[in-house]
């Protein structure tokens, strides 16, 4: 019998080439390369790549070109963005026939975050979505901890006049920055999102700095991750924000903005905002109002609301750390991202459950 095909998205595997070898003598793996859009579609739409059973992109950053994964993708005739996530879209999707082969089981990508594919159409679709979040835990949380210390330190005023090369401007930074400059030792650090990534940062924080550990959530956390950190748990965001000398957003993207101009005024006088999640979380213009205000003392900004564009008033402040998205970019973290996809896929087939799924709630059959 011929082995069922797994269709891989962009570019070759670079590390993990025993686990692909596996893969391979499992499955046949067929290659989009590099597709437009309209070639990918027209792909599909002829089967070039046969009926494939699962979907692995390796890299965030290539095997993309498509663009979003979005109802146009997954469902053959066109569903407009104001129906895709309505009670209509089981209706919809029952209806049209998939440009996906019904084959198709999972999809397993690179990357934390999931805002560019459509995981209930997925869903609908009986396709688990996984990401590969557990695989950059380490390095965004790492990267929190440098904006966390940019917003205390003032170290962003610091480098840029030291860059400057210009030795008035070094001098104003040595004299000036002490005193605004604050340790984070004793501070109370609020997280949004206890999540892998919030809670390794809890632990950092917490050990290195003895910061107070607060945090808001859909869900409570089970009471020894709680006791781990020595954390708090606040139904009441706003009741977080209040209390927080720094508050950092650590939740995925679910569609709209956790801190908008109505959360800005709730938190404490002089805190700071670190934002490693996504930058459609933050709404950027209340966050400018914020520190222009001094509601906010400092802000640190892995993560922008129209990426690639930086917002010019954020970028012009002294007090703003910004970083390119990438708190998550780093060697590690891409060998993790290409080693969990095939792990998930692999061990989907052999016991019939994902490691790192994220759209189970939209499954409509019994898996």
């Amino acid at each position: 019998m011929s082995k069922p095909i797994i269709l891989q998205l962009g570019d070759d595997i670079k590390w993990n080439h025993e686990l692909y070898a596996k893969l391979r003598d499992k499955f046949a793996i067929r290659r989009s390369y590099s597709m437009d859009r309209a070639e990918f579609k027209a792909a599909l739409e002829r089967k070039d790549f046969g009926d494939f059973v699962a979907m692995f992109r390796p890299f965030w950053n290539t095997g993309g070109e498509m663009g979003n994964w979005d109802a146009e993708l997954i469902i053959k005739s066109f569903v407009s963005s104001s129906f895709e996530h309505s009670g209509f879209l089981d209706l919809l999707t029952s209806n049209c026939s998939s440009l996906l082969p019904t084959s198709c089981r999972i999809f397993t990508s690179a990357g934390a975050g999931f805002d560019w594919v459509d995981t209930k159409a997925l869903g609908a679709r009986n396709i688990i979505y996984c990401n590969s979040a557990a695989a950059c835990t380490e390095s965004v949380a790492d990267g929190a901890i440098w904006l966390l210390l940019s917003t205390f330190r003032a170290f962003t005023w610091s480098a840029a006049c030291a860059r400057s090369a210009d030795p008035a401007q070094f001098l104003d930074a040595t004299r000036n920055t002490g005193s605004l400059a604050r340790n984070p030792n004793g501070h109370t650090l609020g997280i949004i999102g206890l999540g892998k990534i919030g809670f390794r940062l809890a632990q950092k924080a917490h050990a290195a700095f003895g910061m107070k550990i607060i945090y808001n959530d859909i869900r409570r956390m089970p009471q020894e991750v709680e006791a781990a950190v020595d954390a708090e748990y606040y139904s009441s965001l706003d009741a977080m924000l209040g209390l927080s000398d720094c508050v950092v957003v650590a939740t995925p993207f679910a569609g709209h903005k956790v801190l908008n101009a109505n959360n800005f005024p709730a938190m404490k006088p002089g805190a700071r905002l670190v934002n490693i999640a996504r930058g459609k979380c933050v709404d950027e213009d209340a966050l400018v109002d914020a520190l222009e205000s001094g509601r906010i003392s400092a802000a640190g900004l892995d993560v922008h609301y129209n990426e690639p564009h930086v917002n010019k008033k954020l970028a012009k402040m002294s007090n703003v750390e910004l970083l390119s998205h990438t708190t998550g970019a780093t060697v590690d973290s891409h060998m993790g991202f290409e080693r969990l996809g095939m792990e998930n896929i692999l061990q989907f087939f052999e016991i019939g459950k994902a490691i790192s799924p994220v759209n189970l709630e939209w499954i409509k059959a019994s898996l």
